[in-house]
């Protein structure tokens, strides 16, 4: 039986490989995708400066203090997939969370509410409320002021 839990382990840890390396790869082709959109779109004869593109200064030193050193093909590279993932995690951000939200027959839509002696009732629908309403990720109260932070 020991000799079944490791083979089951290998086949789980090598799934495991795979996808990482899949997306690996997958990363490395939008990276390079977006360096060789960034470098058709700029002039060629003349070096690119934070005048050039569509960014304000401050997110122009903020990007190039996150790649540091990894020169100007890289500067493009992430601006491009930054451009380029924007639409896709900006449509993620607006998706409503609870598909079931709003029915009659939503499994989160309940609720358990407890007090202790004469302290204030505490409910499980504070958590799950937002959820059942069919909000979506950047409107979650804890979660939403982060997701501001993600391009889209």
């Amino acid at each position: 039986m020991a000799s079944r839990a490791s083979r089951t382990s290998s086949y789980t840890q090598r799934a495991l490989l795979r996808a990482g390396l899949v997306a690996a790869a997958a990363g490395a082709a939008l990276g390079a995708g977006g360096a060789a959109t960034a470098s058709a779109d700029s002039p060629s004869a003349a070096p690119a400066s934070s005048g050039d593109s569509g960014a304000t200064g401050e997110e122009e030193s903020s990007l190039s203090a996150a790649v540091g050193g990894l020169g100007e093909a890289g500067v493009q590279g992430v601006r491009g997939a930054h451009e380029g993932l924007g639409g896709a995690i900006g449509a993620v951000k607006r998706l409503q969370l609870d598909p079931l939200a709003n029915t009659g027959s939503d499994p989160l839509d309940n609720g358990v509410v407890t007090q202790v002696a004469d302290f204030r009732p505490i409910s499980t629908r504070t958590v799950t409320g937002p959820i059942t309403r069919g909000d979506s990720l950047s409107e979650l109260p804890l979660v939403g002021p982060v997701t501001k932070v993600l391009p889209g």
